[in-house]
């Protein structure tokens, strides 16, 4: 039976000695909550650039020269400028020491990860594919947290980031009905519980 976990973030030391403060660029509407729910649990100091995108300030020039497709969350962090918001969790959890340190283990959280932004999230924002796609998708990762707490076990993980807050923007966007799954639910529940879930996807 999966365990309540609300811990607090905690302080973590990256892999390189970088001095300079990370940026994360987002704005509203976009994923960037997802980045900063991340960045909040592994306890990262770091400036949040809001951007205009209504005004389409993430197609000025100086955006573009960070990501020239014009598009957030990005991270400047040092010389590294990235986005994708799947490539930056994975990222940040290299850099924080958060990857397991088997080859293996490391390859199912770029697995989940992946499937989180390839996968689920076109099934879940597509009407034509949501009725066909959610059972399918569902059914297997309720059954997983049946075993464990999290995607990948009983520590949260950058997997879970992606796949928990997928399932939330769903909840909200879109008619989603999980009385089917229930541990997806109570999965669900305590990733809300979380204060740095709060602070972040929390506000949307």
């Amino acid at each position: 039976m999966p365990k309540q976990n609300s811990q607090q973030p905690s302080k973590l030391k990256p892999h390189n000695t970088n001095s300079a403060k990370l940026k994360l660029y987002g704005g509203l509407k976009t994923r960037t909550p997802l980045v900063q729910w991340y960045l909040e649990e592994l306890g990262v100091d770091y400036d949040y650039v809001s951007l205009d995108i209504s005004a389409n300030e993430q197609r000025q020039p100086e955006f573009l020269a960070i990501n020239p497709m014009g598009k957030v969350p990005a991270i400047v962090d040092g010389d590294l400028k990235l986005w994708e918001s799947g490539a930056i969790l994975l990222y940040l959890a290299e850099k924080y020491q958060q990857m397991p340190q088997s080859l293996a283990e490391r390859a199912k959280t770029t697995q989940w990860v992946i499937f989180a932004n390839a996968t689920l999230a076109p099934a879940l924002f597509s009407p034509d594919k949501r009725q066909k796609e959610m059972p399918r998708l569902l059914t297997p990762i309720n059954q997983i947290l049946q075993k464990q707490s999290f995607i990948l076990g009983e520590k949260l993980s950058a997997a879970d980031i992606a796949i928990a807050s997928y399932l939330y923007y769903a909840k909200l966007l879109v008619p989603l009905d999980l009385k089917e799954y229930p541990e997806v639910v109570k999965y669900l529940d305590r990733m809300a519980a979380r204060l740095t879930f709060k602070k972040t996807m929390g506000k949307r």
